[in-house]
């Protein structure tokens, strides 16, 4: 046998040796995504039901295409991601948005609604979410008043007279 003979045999069989342990590689992987999808379809009856019972409480409150269900779970998201910052996700979710047919002007009011609101407890993992759906559902809800926000209102007219009456401190200026 001559070299080139033998060296085409090698390389065959290396060849073959790689590709028929291929397919092992990709079944081993696919069985690991199987085993860990039933555990997350067990939770899916009771949330699927909550989100039936909040896309017909939008449809029976917003009139028009805000209400459809497409556009209240696209708008919405697009809302939390711009209060995320998250702008090229939410600009992507806008265009698919648009795409259905939404209005845009809901999206405006609701998230102008939730940063009326004010912050954000970071403590509190689903008062994004709920800030969202109040301002989804009613974009002209008024802003609650903070504990924060009250404390410091009292203060603000004091301040002023205090300065005014510190010698004159207030009026070189």
């Amino acid at each position: 046998m001559s070299i080139l003979t033998r060296v085409s045999i090698a390389a065959l069989l290396t060849a073959a040796a790689v590709f028929t342990s291929m397919p092992g590689f990709a079944q081993s992987g696919e069985s690991k995504n199987s085993d860990k999808a039933p555990p997350a379809q067990a939770a899916d009856p009771a949330k699927d039901q909550r989100r039936a019972d909040e896309f017909a409480e939008a449809s029976s409150l917003i009139s028009g295409p805000a209400g459809n269900p497409e556009c209240v779970w696209l708008g919405r998201r697009v809302v939390g991601l711009l209060w995320r910052d998250d702008m090229d996700t939410a600009f992507r979710h806008l265009d698919l948005y648009d795409r259905f047919g939404c209005p845009g002007q809901h999206i405006q009011a609701s998230f102008r609604c939730v940063v009326r609101q004010g912050n954000i407890d970071p403590k509190a993992p689903h008062s994004l979410n709920s800030r969202v759906h109040t301002c989804w559902l009613n974009p002209s809800t008024p802003p609650v008043a903070t504990a924060a926000a009250t404390s410091t209102t009292p203060a603000a007219p004091a301040a002023p007279a205090a300065t005014g009456t510190a010698g004159g401190a207030g009026t070189t200026r």
